[in-house]
């Protein structure tokens, strides 16, 4: 069945439990920052357009504590994570006009470094920490972004934050630090919505502007059931960089800014002018995603659920054939989905090349949907049955 997903109050003991065993003492300060779903709009982020997100309950934490000195040590939980899991480096310099923190070590402490180092308030003076979570590697839930938003909130907590800071000043500093120090061109979403989800909400953000309108997503009747491939990707990789390169150059071609701006018509320019058939088919995906995610708002906002779940698999046929980023095992974790009543939609979720589905489906129909999954599937998934939760937060600091 459904993974049990642990509260937060047994990852944070969890980690306390590991950092009096790496520390030899007791952290005074606890944040979380959540992982997230996107319910619809992938691949517009980075086009300008827009995306529906929710929050989820799986989260990260990481418990730690300031210390004297300039080297901080880390540890993290993770037994996906490249070695070594426990780090020490130097801090940045505090008079330094400019930040600057070594782009060295595994994957992971990347992201940490990378906070560090855009980190908007007073320079963090040096800490041990431990980091624990239950958003999955690679499996499309922004694991990456988790731990950006919870490194920054760890660092509010440590210094008391930057006076008046917006929090979309917060997840600009994290999207910058995963473009610098791990080396991927993200769009905005992820860290939005790890900074800014509330319970009970999706939360449409228009990425040209970076505001955002919370929509009311909590019907005890309707569940979003998330499947992970257990297929990693990697988006540092060549596919990425080249699929935000298509967009780019099918906007050039419409002398668009971006594809925002972008509709039907163009593609039938597009077509006119006997473009490349790639572009043609990565600017179709985000004209006509851009399209599908504003109409699938409307649908929620009125509760028009079976309009909702037609959005989203239109999506992923979109996100299959256009853009091609979903995989086979991916889209046999669609298909097994849909055949079963109660089911109104599914698609994958995340970058693509493996990751998860999200489905929306009527609560009564859930166990059979993973049923009909686990017969189907050839390999093995994990399901999270999951509802809208809160944005990051800081559960304890040491100021007093």
């Amino acid at each position: 069945m459904a993974e049990q997903i642990p509260s937060l109050e047994t990852l944070l003991q969890e980690a306390k439990k590991a950092f009096r065993e790496q520390f030899d003492s007791e952290p005074d300060v606890a944040v979380a920052a959540p992982g997230r779903v996107n319910l619809i709009g992938e691949h517009t982020d980075y086009n300008d357009g827009f995306v529906m997100p929710m929050a989820l309950p799986l989260v990260t934490v990481i418990v730690g504590r300031q210390i004297n000195g300039d080297i901080t040590t880390i540890f993290t939980t993770n037994p996906d994570a490249d070695n070594p899991r426990k780090i020490t480096f130097e801090m940045p310099n505090s008079n330094a006009l400019v930040r600057t923190i070594a782009h060295d070590g595994p994957k992971w402490s990347l992201y940490v470094k990378g906070v560090i180092a855009n980190y908007h308030g007073p320079c963090p003076p040096a800490f041990e920490a431990v980091i624990h979570s239950s958003v999955p590697t690679g499996g499309g839930l922004s694991s990456s972004a988790a731990i950006e938003v919870a490194s920054y909130t760890f660092l509010d907590a440590l210094t008391e934050g930057k006076p008046g800071e917006s929090l979309s000043d917060k997840a600009l500093a994290c999207q910058k630090a995963e473009h610098q120090y791990a080396g991927m061109p993200c769009g905005i979403m992820d860290q939005f919505i790890s900074v800014m989800g509330k319970a009970g909400n999706a939360l449409l953000i228009d990425c040209r502007s970076l505001t955002s309108e919370l929509i009311p997503f909590d019907d005890p009747e309707m569940v979003v059931l998330i499947t992970n491939s257990n297929v990693k990707h990697e988006l540092t990789g060549s596919e990425y960089p080249t699929r935000r390169k298509h967009c780019q150059e099918a906007a050039l071609i419409l002398k668009k800014v971006s594809l925002r701006d972008a509709n039907k018509d163009d593609i039938d320019y597009l077509k006119s002018i006997e473009t490349d058939e790639t572009l043609l088919k990565r600017a179709r995906h985000v004209i006509t995603e851009i399209q599908r995610t504003c109409q699938a708002a409307v649908a929620l906002k009125d509760k028009n659920y079976q309009k909702f779940g037609q959005l989203m698999i239109e999506s992923h046929n979109s996100l299959r054939d256009d853009f091609a980023v979903s995989c086979p095992e991916v889209d046999s974790l669609v298909s097994a989905t849909l055949e079963v009543e109660g089911v109104l939609g599914s698609r994958m979720t995340g970058a693509g090349f493996g990751g998860s589905t999200v489905t929306l489906v009527q609560a009564n129909a859930v166990n059979r949907t993973i049923e009909n999954i686990k017969k189907n599937y050839k390999g093995k998934a994990t399901f999270y049955i999951c509802k809208a939760s809160p944005g990051a937060k800081i559960i304890q600091s040491s100021k007093k």
